[in-house]
């Protein structure tokens, strides 16, 4: 295999320029086509007209698979079994069977990251004799964003385990769900579940 530097020259085929040009090899973040990610500070080869990346060599293949991994790595945590009849029980109350606990996490996840939802509570919730219990059952949350957004959250939250904080989620289900009905959350997860079921 030939390692590429940057500043390295070569000539490859430009699809936004329709021709063969004088690509130059940068590093640069590159978005996935789909949208789903970026790989940060990448080697590429970018063409010399358009400004656009053409080439993406062997050598930072590694890199783009390692992104794309993390995006799909699964978030495993174990709870005590009483926390698995709460998310039911939030599932019943949206419509649904227990296949839909894992959406019920993500929803939850994603609002108190993005800030959507207040995550103060969170540590409080830890506290409780709720949270307390031999852990288990065991809970996998897959998707894209998921790793990324459990990081945020725990930063938000300073709680440094990840399954203390798929705890403290879990609490603010049974708050919002199970114990006070409230309308925002539940509407929402009622259209999320009528999307996926």
């Amino acid at each position: 295999m030939n390692i590429l530097k940057v500043g390295d020259q070569e000539k490859a085929a430009c699809e936004k320029c329709a021709a063969f040009v004088t690509v130059i090899y940068q590093l640069r973040d590159v978005p996935f086509s789909d949208g789903s990610g970026l790989v940060k500070q990448v080697l590429v080869g970018v063409c010399e007209q358009c400004d656009q990346v053409c080439v993406l060599p062997q050598q930072s293949t590694p890199a783009v698979k390692c992104v794309l991994e993390k995006q799909r790595k699964p978030i495993e945590s174990r709870v005590p079994a009483h926390m698995l009849d709460i998310l039911n029980l939030a599932s019943a109350e949206v419509g649904c069977g227990t296949e839909f606990a894992p959406y019920l996490i993500k929803y939850y996840v994603h609002a108190l990251a993005s800030r959507q939802m207040s995550a103060n509570r969170l540590p409080r919730y830890l506290a409780s004799d709720l949270a307390k219990g031999k852990a288990e059952k065991r809970i996998s949350l897959k998707g894209q964003h998921i790793v990324e957004e459990v990081g945020a959250l725990k930063s938000m939250t300073h709680i440094e385990k990840t399954s203390d904080l798929i705890r403290g989620v879990i609490l603010k289900i049974n708050d919002d769900i199970v114990q006070h009905k409230r309308q925002k959350p539940l509407n929402e997860l009622k259209g999320i579940a009528a999307a996926v079921g």
